[in-house]
């Protein structure tokens, strides 16, 4: 008897009674203090990246003007009678592998997304998407003995003047790389769109085709947009690639047969060991380090605008 008379309180009553007991209220102070050191994990090193760039790229400009880190044209750290650190030879290497990456990967992301959200049947899908993620998953460092191996023998059967070490190569394979983030992102941003807009377009008289490169596309283009600025954000950052198949050669020349370096590249060449410890070389490391955060953290916010300037809301 009691215990029916128990189940039939309300609760509304049986909630608060455990409020008065403590126990909610002891759970309840207990989870939003994990969680928000679990956030703050994150914060902080975030802040601690940052502060350690800054510091280290103050004590590289107190040898080298920052006058000369922008403008010099040259880059010669290992010159012992004329050293020389100008950024723009690995800043030309950086965007010349970006610039191959982002021809090879959009067209070819966008059409596989496209397909995937439009044409593909539920049992292609499941297939491909698998797919894509074992592609995403290779690491950088077997990417880039593919470039050296494959990628590169095959081009000099075509073009016998490409250098061993060139841009076209490596370039070519950050594309593929990166090509699961486009075709992810913007998968998922041409699927978000509601699917009366296509039937309304289909209503009208519209093609299959018209359907999609005029009404679903353009209603996705903010999430499509920030999808390819994110994935040349990772290009840009790409490093073992580069360093691998791209040579060593820091120079402010465009042509794309020959060997280059990029910033990333050269920070790995440094940080080998065999550099010694507060020498100049050394904190160019972090100048260089601080630079292409700088450039990184530029494309993030531009993907960012892109997506709130752009945003259907449905």
């Amino acid at each position: 008897m009691k215990t029916n008379d128990k189940q039939n309180i309300p609760v509304r009553r049986l909630l608060d009674e455990k409020f008065e007991s403590g126990f909610l209220s002891r759970r309840e102070k207990v989870i939003p203090i994990f969680l928000f050191l679990m956030a703050a994990v994150s914060v902080v090193t975030t802040i601690g990246i940052v502060m350690t760039l800054i510091v280290e790229t103050f004590t590289f400009f107190k040898e080298i003007t920052v006058t000369e880190f922008l403008s010099a044209k040259e880059w010669y750290p290992f010159s012992e009678s004329a050293a020389s650190y100008g950024i723009l030879p690995l800043f030309v290497g950086t965007l010349k592998i970006t610039l191959i990456a982002s021809i090879t990967a959009v067209p070819i992301g966008l059409a596989v997304a496209v397909y995937l959200s439009e044409y593909a049947s539920e049992t292609v899908r499941k297939l491909m998407k698998p797919v894509l993620e074992v592609l995403a998953g290779v690491p950088t460092i077997v990417y880039g003995f593919f470039a050296l191996t494959f990628v590169t023998p095959v081009l000099r059967t075509m073009f016998p003047s490409l250098e061993m070490f060139n841009a076209i190569s490596p370039g070519i394979v950050v594309g593929m790389m990166i090509i699961p983030m486009i075709v992810s992102l913007s998968e998922d941003a041409l699927s978000s769109v509601p699917h009366a807009v296509r039937h309304g377009a289909l209503a009208l008289g519209a093609t299959k085709w018209e359907m999609t490169w005029r009404v679903a596309f353009p209603a996705a283009l903010s999430g499509i947009t920030a999808s390819i600025v994110l994935a040349i954000s990772r290009a840009i950052g790409e490093t073992m690639i580069v360093s691998i198949a791209g040579g060593s050669t820091p120079t402010a020349s465009w042509d794309l047969t020959a060997s280059l370096q990029t910033m990333t590249s050269y920070i790995v060449q440094v940080s080998t060991g065999d550099v010694g410890y507060g020498t100049t070389i050394y904190y160019s490391i972090y100048a260089v380090g601080f630079t292409l955060f700088l450039f990184t953290l530029a494309m993030n916010m531009l993907a960012q605008r892109i997506s709130r300037k752009f945003r259907e809301e449905y």
